[in-house]
C-alpha cells in the first residue's frame, strides 16, 4: 500500500471498536486520512450530524483534533460517498453477516471481527445458527473469506476481500499448538487439554448478569464447556478432530487479557531445543510473536501491546509439556490482529 487509503470503523462504540479507532488515527500509513466512524445512532444525533468521538472515547482525543471527528449514522451511500475502500466490522455476528455481502457487492474489503465468516465447516457453523446458512450466496462469500491470522495465512490474507478476524479465545491457542502440531511432535489422538482464563472485556461491552461486578469480582468460573463458538476455530485450523480436544474457557474479574494454559503428551520424548526449534521455524517471519526462552508468559506481560507470548515447561522425562499463551484479547485477540 503505496498511499494511504480511506477506512471505516462500524461499531466504535464497543471495546474492541475503541482499539480499532485508537491504532487507525495513529497509524503511520493513513497519517492524514482518519477512519469514517459510523453506525447505528438516534435521530437527535443525526440532526447534529453525528457524535462526537470525544464523547464516546474520551481516550481518544489529542491535541490534533481526533475528538472532533464523528459517529455518523450508518448507510450505504456515506461508504460510497466518501471512498471507502476497507471496512472494518467490530459489530454482533448477525450485523456483519448481513452487511458484508453489500460490502463486497461494492467493491469494499472487509474486515470482520465477529465470528461470522470464520468457519468452514457446516457442522461448526451450526453454533451460530445463521438463517442464510447454506445459501447459494452465503457459501459463495465463505468461499472467498481469509482466516485472518497471519502466521498461518499472511500470503492469502493480502489479496483477500473478506478477512475473518479470529477469535481471541482461539489465537492463543492455535498459536500455541499448530507449530507443534504441524510438523507432528504432539500425540493428538493421547488428546489435548487447553484450559482457557480471560478478562471480562472478552464478553463484550454489553454489561450481563455474569458480568456485572458483583459477580465476577473476586470469582474465577467456567463456561460454554464443550459448547463454546472459538471450538470450531480450534478444530478446523490446527487441523484436529473434536475428539482430540478439551478446551474449558474461563472468566477472570480482571479487565483484559487472555492465559491459556494447554497440556499436551508427545509421540516420543523431546528435549527443550527441539520444541523451541519447531516454535522458532514456524514464527521465523512473525514479528507479533513472542517466544519465552526461560519461564512462562503472563497476562501483565502482554496487556496494552499487539503480542502472543508463548513459553513451555517439559516434564522430566521429556514425554509431556505444559504450554501458556497470553496476550490482550482486545488487540492480538480483536482489533490489532485485523490490522497486521
Amino acid at each position: 500500500m503505496s498511499e494511504a487509503v480511506q477506512t471505516a470503523v462500524i461499531g466504535v462504540t464497543g471495546y474492541a471498536g475503541a482499539e480499532l479507532a485508537r491504532l487507525l488515527l495513529h497509524h503511520p500509513r493513513l497519517k492524514g486520512t482518519p477512519p469514517v466512524f459510523a453506525g447505528r445512532i438516534d435521530e437527535k444525533d443525526v440532526e447534529r450530524g453525528g457524535i462526537p468521538l470525544s464523547e464516546i472515547h474520551p481516550a481518544l482525543v489529542d491535541t490534533k483534533g481526533n475528538g472532533n471527528l464523528r459517529m455518523q449514522h450508518f448507510t450505504w451511500e456515506l461508504m460510497t460517498d466518501l471512498d471507502v475502500k476497507v471496512m472494518f466490522l467490530a459489530t454482533p455476528h448477525e450485523q456483519s453477516r448481513a452487511w458484508v455481502p453489500e460490502a463486497l457487492a461494492r467493491g469494499i474489503r472487509a474486515i470482520d471481527l465477529s465470528g461470522a465468516w470464520r468457519l468452514n465447516d457446516a457442522s461448526n457453523r451450526a453454533v451460530y445458527a445463521f438463517e442464510d446458512d447454506g445459501t447459494a450466496q452465503a457459501s459463495q462469500i465463505q468461499a472467498q473469506a481469509v482466516y485472518g491470522m497471519p502466521e498461518l495465512h499472511r500470503k492469502e490474507i493480502a489479496g483477500a476481500r473478506l478477512v475473518a478476524n479470529p477469535g481471541c479465545y482461539a489465537t492463543s491457542i492455535i498459536l500455541a499448538l499448530k507449530p507443534l502440531v504441524a510438523v507432528g511432535l504432539i500425540d493428538v489422538e493421547h488428546g489435548i487439554v487447553a484450559d482457557a482464563k480471560s478478562g471480562v472485556s472478552g464478553a463484550g461491552k454489553a454489561p450481563t448478569p455474569k458480568t456485572h461486578f458483583m459477580y465476577a469480582a473476586d470469582n474465577l468460573s467456567a463456561y460454554g464447556v464443550f459448547t463454546h463458538r472459538h471450538t470450531g476455530e480450534l478444530l478446523e485450523q490446527i487441523g484436529i478432530g473434536a475428539e482430540s480436544m478439551i478446551f474449558t474457557p474461563h472468566l477472570l474479574p480482571i479487565p483484559r487479557g487472555i492465559l491459556s494454559t494447554i497440556y499436551v503428551k508427545f509421540r516420543h520424548a523431546q528435549k527443550r531445543s527441539s520444541v523451541l526449534h519447531a516454535y522458532r521455524s514456524f514464527f521465523a517471519n512473525c514479528p507479533m510473536v513472542r517466544l519465552h526462552e526461560h519461564g512462562l508468559p503472563q497476562i501483565q506481560h502482554v496487556v496494552r501491546t499487539c503480542y502472543d507470548d508463548i513459553g513451555f515447561q517439559l516434564s522430566p522425562d521429556g514425554t509431556r509439556a505444559v504450554i501458556v499463551s497470553c496476550l490482550d484479547n482486545l488487540l492480538k485477540g480483536a482489533s490489532s490482529q485485523g490490522l497486521e
